[in-house]
């Protein structure tokens, strides 16, 4: 199993010269070549291959107007085009219909001023963890990692990234081993709400966060004061780096939390099923920034990868399945509830907790589609 280990690294200020460099430079190969497959593509004339991508990145090299790409590694200068081609793949792959989920458009020029910029190191460029602790980066240096634990097994390549809020990251994929958890008998079903974040058919609740809803009065703060900043003065751009730090600390703060009650639901249950909630369509609605806060998507994401390094059993109900209007006791349908009613009293004469009983009917689908 391939994994990424994430951590922050701090380039000194010659550094980060360096690596914007790189950055511009992989940013250039990646629009030059987008560039000729369009040309390409409006002119009539036959789809260009990846190797004549690859030989035209050598002779711009050789050309005066180019003769800074040589100034940084020629790997990230492949996995920029090795990117593109990824891009252009998985457009072809959506647009027949061999690919999954949401149809994706083709591929865009980058831009010097998006929020996220990144390079790519592979074996072939020789990086290496040197003894101190440091990453060490062809023509970059020595970096100092701020390492929170142990690489599993030597990285096959390494991803530094630059985020909106001028923090620099590096992201190792390494190979692993599945490690199952000893087997349990427990087995659990989950409501995900808004008022209530999720409800376990054996009882227990997770409570709502709401980061960004405790976070909203400072961004909005600092929102204010970027408006206030004349466009393209030094001021502007510091007040765009702090608004951009508060919604960096509200993401990880939500992350984090996601990631320990994710593993802790996994470690005390055989199988874990939930409801496949269409997330897309709800963030269209008037509670579009509670759901955008609640992160589902993210959670139920964390399930499914940790259940399968983990040995354990994952599944979505779905999204049509009356989990709200049916008796988890003897299975009659009492139509439609508003979100308004948290009990309802069934036929057969037992009292139901809302989000308790469509736990607990998400658990009893979850396993009649496992059988």
């Amino acid at each position: 199993m391939l994994l990424r280990y994430n951590f922050r690294v701090y380039p000194t200020p010659g550094q980060q010269v360096a690596l914007a460099q790189a950055f511009g430079c992989a940013r250039v190969v990646y629009n030059d070549a987008l560039a000729a497959r369009e040309t390409a593509r409006q002119n009539g004339l036959p789809y260009i291959k990846d190797g004549e991508l690859s030989k035209a990145l050598t002779e711009a090299k050789k050309a005066p107007e180019r003769a800074w790409l040589g100034e940084v590694s020629s790997v990230v200068l492949q996995q920029s085009l090795a990117d593109l081609n990824t891009a252009y793949r998985n457009f072809f792959q959506s647009v027949s219909g061999k690919r999954k989920g949401a149809r994706i458009g083709p591929p865009k020029f980058r831009s010097r001023r998006d929020s996220r910029q990144k390079i790519r190191f592979t074996k072939n460029a020789r990086f290496s963890v040197a003894a101190a602790g440091k990453l060490r980066l062809p023509k970059i240096g020595d970096m100092k990692v701020a390492w929170s634990r142990e690489l599993p097994s030597d990285p096959s390549s390494v991803t530094v990234i630059k985020d909106a809020a001028g923090r620099y990251f590096a992201s190792f994929v390494v190979q692993t081993d599945d490690q199952p958890l000893p087997e349990l008998a427990t087995e659990v079903g989950i409501d995900l709400g808004l008022t209530t974040f999720a409800v376990l058919s054996n009882g227990q609740t997770i409570a709502s966060p709401r980061f960004l809803r405790q976070a909203e009065r400072r961004l909005k703060k600092a929102q204010q004061a970027l408006s206030r900043k004349e466009k393209g003065s030094k001021n502007r751009a510091k007040a765009r780096i702090r608004v951009a730090k508060a919604h960096a600390k509200v993401a990880d703060t939500r992350r984090d939390w996601a990631h320990k009650h994710s593993t802790r639901i996994i470690r005390e249950n055989q199988a874990v099923f939930v409801e496949d909630l269409c997330v897309k369509d709800l963030a269209r609605t008037r509670m579009a920034k509670s759901v955008h806060d609640a992160g589902w998507g993210m959670f139920t994401r964390m399930l499914e990868e940790k259940a399968n390094r983990y040995g354990r059993a994952f599944g979505k109900v779905n999204r049509w399945f009356p989990s709200t209007q049916m008796c988890s006791v003897c299975g009659a349908l009492g139509g439609k509830k508003p979100l308004h009613v948290r009990e309802w009293t069934c036929t057969c004469g037992t009292i139901h907790d809302r989000d308790l009983n469509a736990a607990m009917n998400i658990l009893a689908a979850g396993r009649a589609e496992r059988a």
